[in-house]
């Protein structure tokens, strides 16, 4: 099946893991472990004194983008999180067909940038009210997903979530589509070499700029 054969058959709900593709045992390509801008490793195990956090905000180009500027950003990398599709490819994610949404990771030293800082880069810079699409990339793989990888994240994903549609409602925004889930039950695949860093190595690359103008109110 070509990629155009799949990008048509892209379903409006998340597929189930029993009509998910099947996927194999190992990633079907080579990952380069450096990254282009900071260059630091892409591979875990990573320092001591960092902790990592996926997101999905679309587009996973730009998202990546967002994170690797940020001070106190250890690397970042692109990948597929959230599905049933063992190590998938970027066209079977683009089917629909895999479960997964677009992420990218980010790797941080909390004593440098806080997760609160981490995650007001998310909130302002995508729609979380859209759903299954952001902007004109409509699909279940541009879901607005956060992976937390412990407990401290998940309540600052949850308080920022709560804060930030308060901020949507006063503006007459839509309900946060929001997935907020532990990183440990949704098995993160590095996305193919291409890529990450994608907006290094194509400088005029594409962007999504789904975002609200909207700020997330102060850390209390």
């Amino acid at each position: 099946m070509d990629i155009f054969s799949l990008f048509k058959q892209t379903p409006s709900s998340i597929v189930g893991a029993d009509d998910a593709l099947p996927g194999r045992s190992q990633a079907p390509f080579e990952l380069t472990n450096r990254h282009a801008v900071l260059g630091t490793p892409l591979l875990g195990p990573f320092p001591a004194d960092t902790e990592a956090l996926t997101l999905g905000m679309g587009c996973f180009w730009g998202a990546e983008e967002y994170l690797w500027r940020l001070p106190g950003v250890y690397t970042t990398a692109v990948g597929y999180q959230g599905g049933s599709t063992p190590n998938p490819t970027y066209e079977e994610v683009c089917s629909g067909m895999t479960g997964h949404a677009e992420v990218a990771l980010v790797v941080y030293r909390p004593a440098q940038i806080s997760t609160y800082d981490i995650l007001k880069v998310f909130w302002e810079n995508h729609d979380p009210t859209q759903g299954y699409r952001q902007g004109n990339d409509v699909g279940t793989q541009y879901r607005s997903a956060i992976y937390t990888h412990n407990e401290q994240q998940r309540d600052v994903a949850e308080s920022t979530a709560k804060a930030f549609a308060g901020v949507l409602a006063d503006s007459d925004w839509g309900e946060i589509s929001t997935e907020i889930a532990p990183a440990a039950d949704q098995t993160f695949y590095y996305a193919e070499d291409y890529h990450q860093q994608y907006l290094h190595k194509v400088p005029n690359g594409y962007r999504c700029h789904s975002a609200t103008g909207l700020t997330l109110p102060p850390a209390t």
